[in-house]
C-alpha cells in the first residue's frame, strides 16, 4: 500500500514539476515556428502576391477558446447539415495543388479516402447510444474544469506570449488607436449585439489567445429544427500579415478536409464559412460542447473514463487519422485540448490545424508537438510522418482511460526516460540515425542513456548513465490498475492496442487500418450494436 502511495506521490510530483517548467522548451518551439514562418513569408514576397496559399507553420490555436461553454448556455445548439459544411463562396481547394503549395512532394493519385478496407457503415462512426451514462459509470463528476491549455503558447495577459507574441506586437507597432475597431495589439474590439459578416450576431466572448479572439454568435441566416438561430464559434484573427497568412493556411487545410468528407463522418472540425471584417480574417466553426481535457476532468478526474466510452472515442480518432493520411496532412499537435466532443458526448472531432503541414514537408526540430504528446522520433531528430500523430493519439487514449498523463516529462530528456520505463530500450540502429541522439545517449557500445536531473540545492544539472534501461511497468500493468473484474478482458485488449500504437520505432507502429480493426475496437463496437438491438 505504501509503495502504491509513494508511486502516486511521485507521479504527482513529476506532473507538478513538468507544469512548472512547461514553457521552458515551448519557447524554443515558438521561436522555431517564428523563424520558419518568416522564411516562408520572405519567399512569398519574392514570388509575388499572386500565390495566396503558401504553407505557413503557424500555431493559431483554436482551443481552448472555442470549447468551453458559458455557465448558462443557450438552447437549440445543433450540428450543421452536411450540405452546410462550407458556406464560403470560395471553392474547396484542389488536393494536389494544396499539397504541392504546402511544400510536399507531388500528391499520389488514386481513389478517394477510405474506399477500401473501411469498417461496416454501422460501425464506422463508433458513436455510443448513451455515452453520458458510460462516462458517469466510472468517473466522478467535477464542476472544476481547467479551460486553459497549459501546453500551448501563453495566453495574452499571462506573459508576453513568447517570440510569436513579440513578433505579432511588432507587426502591429505604430498602429496604435488609429483604427478605433482594433486595440494597439491588433485584436478586434467587438461589441455584444454587433453584426459581423452581415449575418453573425455576437452574444458572448470565448476568450483571447496569442493569435486571435474567439466569440460565440448567432447565425441570423440559419435556424435549427426548433426555429432558433444556429450558434457558431468565430475565430477573429489579429490584424497583421503574419496572423492573416497563418489563418489562410489553416482555412485551406480545413476546406480540403471538408471537401473530401461531404457527409461529415471523418471526425475533423467543420469550417462553416470565412470572411473578412474590418481587416480581420474570421473563421466560422461549428460549436462543440468541450474538449477532452475538460471532459476527463468532469467525468473521470484521476480515475479516467469508462472503457466503452474510451473505445468509441479511440475508433473515431483513428478514423480522423485515416482521413488526414488520405489527404496527406500531418496534424502535428494532437492532445486532449485539441479534440472536441459534442453535447451528447457521442462524437469527437480533432480541431486546431494551426500547426498542420503536408506530409513530406517535415523539418527536423526537437520541439514539434506539445511535449507530453511528442513522439520519440521528434525528440531524437529522426524523420517523422503519419506515425507521429498516431503516437499522440495513443497518449490521449491512455489519458482518457486512466485520468493521468502518460509521460509527464519536464524536458525532452525526461520524456525519453519515461518512454523507456514503459517500452524498454530504443533500437540502437534507429538511435544512430537521429540527429539529436548524442544529446541523450553515449557513443559507447551499449549507447547508454544520459539521464539529466537537477540538483535540488544548487539547481545545476546532474548527469548519470543508465547502461541498460529496463521496463518498470508496461501497458498491461499500468492499465490493469484501473480495471474492474468485468472489464479485464477489454483492458488487456486495450493494452495490446496501445503497445502496438506506441512502438518506439515509428516504422514498427501499427498501421492505421489494422489499428481500426483491432479486436479491442471490434468488441467495443459489437457491444454497442448489440445494445441497440436489445
Amino acid at each position: 500500500m505504501m509503495d502504491a502511495f509513494r508511486e502516486d506521490e511521485d507521479y504527482k510530483a513529476r506532473v507538478v514539476a513538468a507544469l512548472e517548467n512547461a514553457e521552458e522548451d515551448e519557447d524554443k518551439l515558438i521561436e522555431e515556428r517564428r523563424r520558419r514562418r518568416q522564411e516562408i513569408l520572405n519567399k512569398h514576397r519574392q514570388e509575388g502576391d499572386g500565390q495566396e496559399d503558401i504553407r505557413q507553420e503557424a500555431a493559431a490555436h483554436l482551443t481552448p477558446d472555442v470549447v468551453q461553454r458559458l455557465d448558462t448556455p443557450p438552447t437549440g445548439r445543433t450540428s450543421p447539415a452536411a450540405s452546410d459544411s462550407i458556406v464560403s463562396a470560395t471553392p474547396p481547394p484542389d488536393r494536389h495543388l494544396l499539397v504541392q503549395e504546402l511544400g510536399a512532394a507531388a500528391a499520389a493519385g488514386g481513389s478517394g479516402p477510405h474506399e477500401q478496407n473501411s469498417p461496416p457503415e454501422d460501425q464506422s462512426s463508433g458513436e455510443a447510444a448513451d455515452t453520458t451514462q458510460m462516462l458517469e459509470e466510472k468517473g466522478t463528476t467535477s464542476t472544476g474544469l481547467d479551460a486553459e491549455d497549459i501546453f500551448c503558447d501563453a495566453p495574452v495577459g499571462k506573459g508576453d506570449g513568447g517570440a510569436e507574441g513579440k513578433a505579432a506586437r511588432k507587426a502591429s507597432a505604430g498602429k496604435g488607436l488609429a483604427d478605433a475597431y482594433d486595440d494597439p495589439d491588433g485584436y478586434y474590439n467587438f461589441q455584444f449585439g454587433e453584426i459581423i459578416g452581415q449575418r453573425y450576431e455576437v452574444f458572448a466572448s470565448k476568450g483571447r489567445g496569442v493569435f486571435s479572439t474567439v466569440v460565440r454568435a448567432w447565425d441570423r441566416s440559419r435556424r435549427n429544427g426548433e426555429g432558433r438561430h444556429r450558434e457558431v464559434a468565430i475565430k477573429i484573427l489579429r490584424s497583421n500579415d503574419v496572423m492573416k497568412k497563418s489563418g489562410q493556411a489553416e482555412e485551406q487545410i480545413l476546406k480540403l478536409l471538408a471537401s473530401t468528407d461531404p457527409d461529415d463522418r471523418r471526425h475533423c472540425i467543420r469550417l462553416l464559412s470565412s470572411f473578412e471584417h474590418r481587416g480581420h480574417l474570421c473563421l466560422v466553426f461549428e460549436v462543440m460542447e468541450m474538449n477532452l481535457r475538460e471532459l476527463t476532468a468532469k467525468f473521470g478526474r484521476n480515475v479516467g473514463l469508462n472503457i466503452n466510452a474510451v473505445g468509441h472515442y479511440t475508433a473515431q480518432l483513428l478514423d480522423a487519422l485515416r482521413h488526414l493520411k488520405a489527404n496527406e496532412i500531418l496534424h502535428a499537435d494532437i492532445k486532449p485540448d485539441n479534440i472536441l466532443v459534442n453535447d451528447k458526448f457521442s462524437k469527437v472531432k480533432i480541431c486546431d490545424f494551426g500547426s498542420a503541414m503536408a506530409s513530406g514537408d517535415a523539418e527536423v526540430t526537437p520541439y514539434l508537438v506539445s511535449r507530453f504528446y511528442r513522439a520519440p522520433e521528434i525528440i531524437l531528430g529522426l524523420r517523422y510522418d503519419y506515425p507521429m500523430d498516431l503516437w499522440s493519439v495513443g497518449c490521449v487514449v491512455y489519458e482518457l482511460f486512466t485520468g493521468k498523463i502518460l509521460f509527464p516529462g519536464k524536458s525532452n530528456n525526461e520524456m525519453l526516460k519515461l518512454m523507456m520505463d514503459v517500452k524498454g530500450p530504443f533500437p540502437k540502429k534507429k538511435l544512430k540515425k537521429g540527429r539529436f541522439h548524442e544529446e541523450h545517449f553515449e557513443s559507447d557500445p551499449n549507447m547508454s542513456f544520459i539521464q539529466v536531473d537537477t540538483d535540488p540545492v544548487t539547481k545545476k544539472p546532474i548527469k548519470r548513465l543508465i547502461v541498460n534501461p529496463t521496463v518498470k511497468k508496461d501497458f498491461k500493468a499500468l492499465l490493469l490498475q484501473n480495471a474492474g473484474d468485468s472489464d479485464r478482458e477489454l483492458v488487456l485488449l486495450l493494452a495490446d492496442l496501445l503497445d502496438k500504437m506506441m512502438a518506439l520505432d515509428p516504422e514498427q507502429r501499427i498501421d492505421l487500418e489494422k489499428a481500426r480493426r483491432h479486436p479491442f475496437l471490434k468488441k467495443i463496437l459489437q457491444k454497442a450494436v448489440k445494445g441497440t438491438t436489445n
